[in-house]
């Protein structure tokens, strides 16, 4: 299978095509991809979903994707490496962590909230806009507009269920899910006592409760989302070792590498330098 790659930390770029230019290549790239006109099917990784006018597809590395196009269609295409969520200084690296982390599962449009729908359209013809009619300080310029979509990506992927919830979910559940995924960097908060009471339950009840309506423990969810920002911190940032246990209230190195290891079978010094060669 044939692999992409990009040259710059930022490229965006307009298409207006009858067929898909590519088809089921490798990415080493995240890869925005807005519907600007047109339908069709979208195809990642084995999955089939039908587009419109409007919507908004995630790509990350290693997805393979293409277009079943209706016709012509209109694209509005923003790829971004690792190296521009090192580089931008955003105020929680939290908004591309939640990306990240649902945007494996996501096949359909990023894109839930109606009035977020609203939002993303009118920048995206300001990004238009702008890679169309260069003029000073368009780089920058660029970049906002990028920046201000992946926000609004963000949060619309922060709603969405995950993986494995059941299809007869409640709000209280996805309350729960929001409580965790806040609180995740403070251990105390997250006993089942505290959010059992948190919520007005009994810590029994929660936990069979919890398993009903996600299918796995409490506890999983709570380690499999840990482990996950772990990751991207030993991907995304340069912070040491001792730095991301102490952020996660971990005890020492010791405390964290025995718990990823348990989880990913490597420290994580290994992990870092398997991630990044």
């Amino acid at each position: 299978m044939a692999r992409e790659n990009i040259h710059q930390s930022l490229e965006v770029f307009y298409e207006k095509v009858e067929e898909c230019p590519l088809r089921d290549r490798l990415f080493n790239f995240f890869e925005l991809v807005y519907v600007i006109s047109g339908n069709g099917v979208h195809l990642v990784n084995g999955n089939k979903i039908a587009y419109s006018a409007g919507d908004l597809f995630l790509i990350t590395p290693n997805d393979y994707h293409g277009f079943d196009l209706d016709g012509i269609c209109e694209f509005l295409v923003v790829r971004f490496g690792e190296n521009y969520i090192r580089e931008y200084q955003w105020k929680s690296i939290d908004h591309i962590e939640c990306l990240l982390y649902y945007a494996s599962h996501l096949s359909g449009s990023v894109l839930i909230n109606n009035d977020d729908k609203k939002m993303t359209g009118l920048l995206m013809q300001n990004l238009q806009q702008a890679i169309e009619h260069q003029s000073v300080y368009n780089e920058d310029l660029i970049r906002h507009l990028v920046n201000a979509v992946l926000v609004l990506a963000a949060r619309n992927i922060a709603v969405i269920k995950p993986e494995n919830i059941s299809s007869g979910a409640d709000i209280r559940i996805l309350q729960i899910l929001d409580y965790i995924q806040e609180y995740i960097r403070e251990p105390k908060l997250l006993k089942i006592e505290t959010i059992a009471n948190e919520f007005g339950l009994s810590p029994t009840y929660l936990g069979s409760y919890f398993r009903k309506q996600c299918n796995e423990s409490i506890q999983q969810y709570i380690s499999s989302y840990k482990i996950r920002l772990i990751e991207h911190r030993l991907r995304f940032s340069d912070k040491r070792v001792h730095e991301i246990a102490d952020e996660f209230g971990f005890a020492d190195e010791s405390h964290i590498n025995k718990f990823f290891k348990r989880h990913r079978g490597k420290s994580l010094k290994a992990y870092r330098v398997e991630v990044s060669s």
